[in-house]
């Protein structure tokens, strides 16, 4: 993946937009007390979020930003680590393939000096799928490229064409076919014959994921990037597309104001346009906590179907959205558990920070 350096990127220019944010609006307006402080709207100054999964982003993101690279190619690099990881089944190599054994990768880039996007959708074959988004944002006038298309132009731009497939990934797989439905023709994991002599992989539990990496930049001239790339739903209807590669739904970014990003439940994500709303909800004087919790009670007051609710009324399922303001202030909350979200500053290497919670 190239490095592209802030100075060359797009020809862009540090802002000249007058001061940063402190503490309030791009409005003017004073931010509104919320009650309980969060540590991260403390924060002022350069900053690199991510999610769970993305302390080794943040800290590359990091050390990129300070060497003069643009945030945006910054955060890239920094999620490639996990997309080249076979042991983080949500992303990349070794992310757990569609219904039909086929590993499909989603992500989107967004530049704030330009206001700029690249995205691709249900990629096949090609490891790092948002270094090809942010090939689209700098090389042509589209947004997205998805399918073949999306992959032959990462091979026209030297992008390895490669299995991303890892046995550990395949046998999961298998299990969850095995298991899928009583009346298919695969033996279940416990009915399978076992030869002397072959070699069978566990049964275990089948594992499943909505599967995604987010990750935000500011640095210290107040530019903004972000990137959000996954193997989307695990076992999905082949050519699905999640929120991930969607500008406004799994990322979004506005220069004047910030970034945000969402994981987990994409469908709920892209219906309730999460990330440009909860950017809209920073522009509009909510801290970067307050407007992720903003985000997560308009998507639970929009989740009309029952059986995506729990016996108590809640959301069944998971979002999580982190969100970094213009002044590097951050925040992150999650629709329910105790998740946590990677954070890396001035204070040292990245370190995980507890999400609010919408619903204890």
């Amino acid at each position: 993946m190239n490095q592209i350096h802030r100075r060359r990127f797009l020809g862009a220019s540090a802002i000249g937009a007058g001061a940063l944010l402190t503490g309030r609006a791009a409005s003017g307006r004073p931010a509104p007390s919320h009650g309980k402080a969060h540590e991260g709207d403390k924060h002022r100054g350069a900053c690199v979020i991510s999610s769970g999964n993305g302390l080794r982003a943040c800290d590359r993101a990091w050390d990129l930003m300070q060497a003069g690279t643009d945030p945006a190619a910054a955060v890239v690099e920094g999620v490639g680590i996990v997309e080249a990881d076979p042991n983080d089944m949500s992303v990349g190599f070794g992310g757990l393939p569609n219904e039909d054994g086929v590993v499909q990768l989603d992500a989107s880039v967004m530049h704030g000096p330009s206001q700029k996007a690249g995205a691709v959708g249900a990629i096949e074959n090609i490891k790092h799928p948002a270094a090809v988004a942010l090939k689209v944002l700098t090389e042509t006038d589209h947004v997205m490229l998805v399918g073949e298309g999306a992959k032959r132009f990462a091979i026209r731009h030297g992008f390895p064409e490669e299995n991303l497939l890892t046995d550990k990934a395949r046998q999961a797989w298998l299990n969850w076919k095995r298991n899928a439905s009583p009346k298919d023709d695969w033996l279940d994991s416990d009915q399978i014959i076992r030869l002397k002599g072959q070699q069978h992989g566990a049964a275990g539990p089948i594992p499943f994921t909505y599967g995604t990496i987010h990750c935000g930049a500011v640095d210290q001239g107040g530019d903004i990037g972000a990137t959000t790339t996954t193997s989307g739903l695990s076992y999905k209807i082949p050519g699905r597309v999640g929120d991930s590669p969607i500008i406004g739904a799994g990322m979004y970014v506005d220069n004047e104001v910030g970034s945000a990003g969402a994981t987990g439940r994409g469908e709920a994500v892209i219906q309730s346009c999460g990330s440009f709303l909860a950017v809209r909800f920073m522009e509009q004087g909510m801290t970067p906590t307050e407007a992720c919790l903003a985000v997560l009670r308009h998507i639970d007051s929009k989740t009309k179907r029952k059986d995506l609710r729990d016996e108590r009324g809640r959301p069944s399922f998971n979002v999580a959205m982190y969100a970094l303001r213009k002044d590097g202030a951050f925040g992150g909350a999650v629709m329910r558990g105790g998740d946590s979200f990677s954070v890396r500053d001035t204070t040292g290497p990245a370190r995980r920070v507890q999400c609010a919670v919408l619903h204890q």
